[in-house]
């Protein structure tokens, strides 16, 4: 099966479904670049970018898991937000982000899902 030249993987090193998804892109032959979400988070721009690629609602791009969205008592407080102050938020901090992310000239994805990274990063 033949795939894509080359996608931008967000990631946390530390995180052990962000090695298993750069493994999986290792393990395919696709070619990346990693970008570590820590030293360099997602800017409102790119996330805004996503948003309008991805089917997502906006609230599926956080990091439910996350320590800072369970101290920021988000799970109760999302769904007032506006989507300008959930992008702000977003913007604020790259662990507040759902990882790994894989952004392709068309796409990008939330979270590692091995069969559709596959279908995403088929040639059509």
């Amino acid at each position: 099966m033949g795939f894509i030249m080359k996608v931008l993987c967000i990631q946390y090193p530390n995180c052990v479904t962000c090695k298993r998804a750069i493994q999986w892109l290792k393990d395919n032959n696709i070619e990346y670049t990693s970008r570590d979400i820590r030293a360099e988070n997602p800017t409102r721009e790119e996330l805004e970018h996503w948003h309008k690629i991805s089917p997502l609602p906006l609230k599926r791009f956080f990091n439910t898991s996350g320590m800072l969205y369970k101290q920021l008592h988000l799970k109760d407080k999302l769904a007032d937000m506006s989507e300008d102050e959930q992008l702000d938020l977003l913007a604020s901090d790259g662990m507040m982000v759902r990882r790994p992310i894989i952004v392709g000239d068309d796409f990008v994805l939330f979270g590692f899902r091995p069969a559709q990274w596959e279908e995403a990063l088929k040639n059509k």
